[in-house]
């Protein structure tokens, strides 16, 4: 009887089964990457944190670009489950809220001292 039984598990990555070699070195160079990237669906919060990035930036003085992602593929190779998330130099520095634009300064002054 399978209703007390063991379930099956299903095996699986976060492209739903379908990365090939090529994918995942592209994933992984993009990771790689410097600079920042803003990890997120599109939404009204995700659009917040890029407007307070750009803003930090901008007060700030940086010449940086801003890359937004919103490939689910993409995200879930960052190791973020939590959306919006700030992404710099290939590392996750905030995931799952929007961050202030003093927030944002700070990390960036921070970043600049390593």
């Amino acid at each position: 009887m399978k209703l007390f039984g063991k379930k099956e598990e299903k095996k699986s990555c976060c492209c739903g089964g379908n990365c090939t070699p090529e994918a995942m070195q592209k994933t992984e160079k993009a990771k790689a990457d410097n600079g920042i990237k803003i990890l997120g669906s599109g939404c009204a919060k995700c659009i917040a944190l890029e407007n307070a990035t750009c803003t930090a930036i901008s007060e700030l003085g940086l010449d940086l670009e801003i890359d937004h992602i919103t490939d689910f593929a993409q995200i879930a190779s960052y190791g973020v489950m939590s959306t919006p998330a700030l992404v710099l130099n290939g590392k996750v520095v905030s995931y799952g809220k929007v961050l202030s634009v003093e927030e944002v300064k700070n990390i960036l002054q921070q970043s600049e001292k390593r």
